[in-house]
């Protein structure tokens, strides 16, 4: 039964993403992986058995972690290395090495590392991409890319348009800015809209997303790195510098890991940056403009945002309101939408029959307007004139219009034309219960009860 649950765990680490390499005490390999040999060109027998300096001669007891470990005692994490494998080809990880340790002796040591060769080439081609778009021989027209303005922006309801009143004011000046809301509300739209809006217009705009980052590679990144700093490093400034007289985008901030994000309260506060291994420090002129699309509360609680972060960044903070929150803003959307795809489809639908607006308006769009803009998009693809009818929309929004089937008398078929009729009226008038009950005849308080009563959600 042992020697069964021991082959077990040993296939399970064999099977796994990581590469895991484990010495005994004297340095001699006694598991390696599948994928720790793919990552080094080697094959598994070639290196079991064998110690570390054996199959990896330009390894030492100061340069290999694994032995460094065996030494100290002491763990290494998230350290990042660059180099050539027995194939000759390039490849960068994340490694993290542990000593083993039984009845308080040291009986062996484990590393485990993470592949992150393809992540690492994706993210340079960006820095390469930004610092060429962005290069000082370039032209003024050049430098400015195709980014969205406040003309772009569509919407009527009176909490959206408070926020880009509010994001129009804040255009002005070089404060941090906090934009916060669900995923597909527009984040991305106003932010760029503040640069465009700013003096610094003209200069560069960088983007970065926190997410699925390892923070070695985000540092490199943000901050640039120094020749020397890690295995294969070499000089290379970072999106900071790159942002220089211009502004940078952080999207998704509360995925940042918290060590970096205290980094990064340490630019804001002094505006100078100091590559990864580097002993100077260098003067930006950075605005920095952060984003996030969780609460903000439920990150501080989770500890996964710094609050001496949050503070920093939110001296300036909008929340932009769900689509759900501003129904009014689904029906001039879903219009935009629609002559934007007709031009790039060279289609001619004209509109949207009754049915339809309601079921749109009726629908809670969990993923905002990016949802609304893939649903008139998708529509388009198998419809090229006339006029949207129901069958025509996505099977989820169908399904959460049509009315259950219950009894069909004359009290259901009444409360079903009453229904349509105070959504028709409340459409008709942007959601604004006072007109909606004019163009009704009847009293505000009665539109309210009748608003409650069919279940009709605002």
């Amino acid at each position: 039964m042992v020697n069964h649950d021991k082959e077990t765990i040993m296939a399970v680490l064999d099977s796994i993403d990581e590469a895991i390499h484990v010495v005994d005490k004297k340095g001699i390999t006694i598991f390696y992986n599948s994928k720790a040999a793919s990552l080094d060109g080697l094959l598994v027998d070639e290196v079991i058995g064998k110690h570390i300096t054996e199959v990896f001669p330009s390894l030492d007891r100061d340069t290999s972690t694994l032995l460094k470990v065996l030494k100290t005692k002491k763990p290494i994490f998230n350290q990042q290395q660059s180099f050539s494998n027995y194939r000759r080809n390039r490849v960068v990880t994340v490694n993290s090495t542990l000593p083993i340790f039984r009845h308080g002796e040291i009986i062996g040591a484990v590393e485990v590392s993470k592949d992150i060769t393809q992540l690492k080439f994706l993210s340079e081609k960006v820095a390469q991409l930004q610092q060429m778009l962005y290069s000082k021989n370039q032209s003024k027209k050049e430098q400015k890319p195709n980014l969205y303005q406040f003309g772009d922006i569509v919407g009527e309801n009176n909490n959206f348009m408070s926020a880009v009143n509010r994001a129009q004011k804040v255009a002005r000046t070089d404060s941090p800015v906090l934009v916060s809301g669900e995923t597909g509300v527009g984040k991305e739209l106003i932010v760029q809209s503040i640069h465009t809006g700013s003096v610094r217009q003209n200069r560069p705009f960088v983007t970065q997303n926190c997410a699925a980052m390892p923070e070695n590679l985000l540092e490199g990144l943000l901050f640039g790195t120094t020749k020397g700093s890690f295995t294969g490093a070499s000089d290379r400034p970072g999106l900071f510098e790159l942002a220089d007289n211009g502004t940078l985008f952080l999207d998704e901030i509360n995925s940042m890991p918290l060590p970096l994000q205290a980094k990064l309260l340490r630019v804001l506060e002094d505006q100078k940056i100091r590559r990864v291994g580097g002993m100077t420090e260098k003067k930006v002129d950075t605005r920095v403009i952060a984003a996030m699309n969780v609460d903000a509360n439920w990150a501080l609680e989770k500890n996964i945002l710094r609050k001496d972060l949050y503070f920093r960044l939110s001296v300036v903070n909008i929340h932009l309101p769900s689509l759900k929150d501003r129904r009014d803003d689904i029906l001039p959307l879903a219009k935009y939408f629609l002559e934007k795809y007709n031009t790039k489809f060279k289609t001619k639908v004209r509109g949207f029959e009754d049915e339809v607006v309601a079921a749109l308006s009726n629908y809670d769009w969990p993923g905002n307007v990016r949802e609304l803009s893939n649903c008139i998009e998708g529509m388009l693809n198998f419809k090229s004139s006339g006029k949207f009818s129901l069958e025509d929309l996505p099977l989820i929004i169908q399904q959460s219009y049509k009315p259950r089937h219950i009894k069909q008398g004359l009290k259901d078929l009444v409360a079903k034309y009453e229904k349509e009729a105070v959504l028709g009226a409340l459409i008709d008038a942007g959601f604004n219960i006072s007109k909606a009950a004019r163009s009704l005849d009847i009293p505000r308080q009665t539109l309210q009860y009748k608003i409650k009563q069919h279940q009709i959600k605002i």
